[in-house]
């Protein structure tokens, strides 16, 4: 399996910080992938067309199975993830939006600002996660069911057969 994670940040891109949730969702998605898994990562600023171009790199030309954003889900200014997410999007997938939020509702009460989305690109699932590491971990665990089945229907399998 291979998958692509982009962080998407000014000061991380800029070498003002060191990217903590990039490496968050290497080691989670271990957990629950694989060791074998395959990563290919990236850092972004918050721009719409860097975002998407690499979102379009990662699904078209790499062949990531999974692309997996962290940042610039929130409300600020600068935070433009799901604006450059949604037109590289051929099916958009609301359901891991809305799961994130209310998980995180629970603990942070204002996790409903997040806009985070999901939705396939060609045979690539691409999920945008929220920038703090925690964030990373809480939604990730939450969304693993819903990402292996997702991942198993884009490869052609049926998740429900009997091997």
């Amino acid at each position: 399996m291979k998958i692509g994670r982009i962080t998407v940040s000014d000061r991380a891109s800029a070498g003002v910080y060191t990217d903590q949730s990039g490496p968050e969702i290497e080691k989670v998605l271990r957990e629950f992938l694989g060791q074998d898994a395959v990563f290919v990562s990236l850092i972004v600023p918050d721009e719409v067309p860097l975002i998407s171009a690499a979102l379009k790199k990662f699904a078209d030309e790499a062949k990531c199975d999974m692309v997996i954003t962290t940042g610039g889900t929130g409300i600020a200014a600068r935070d433009v993830t799901p604006e450059a997410t949604r037109p590289v999007l051929e099916k958009e997938l609301p359901g891991f939006g809305e799961a994130m939020r209310m998980q995180s509702l629970a603990r942070v009460k204002t996790a409903i600002l997040s806009r985070a989305l999901a939705g396939t690109r060609g045979t690539t699932l691409i999920v945008n996660l929220p920038g703090k590491p925690a964030a990373v971990r809480e939604c990730l665990e939450i969304l693993a069911p819903a990402i292996r089945e997702g991942l198993a229907h884009l490869r052609g399998e049926n998740p429900h057969e009997k091997k």
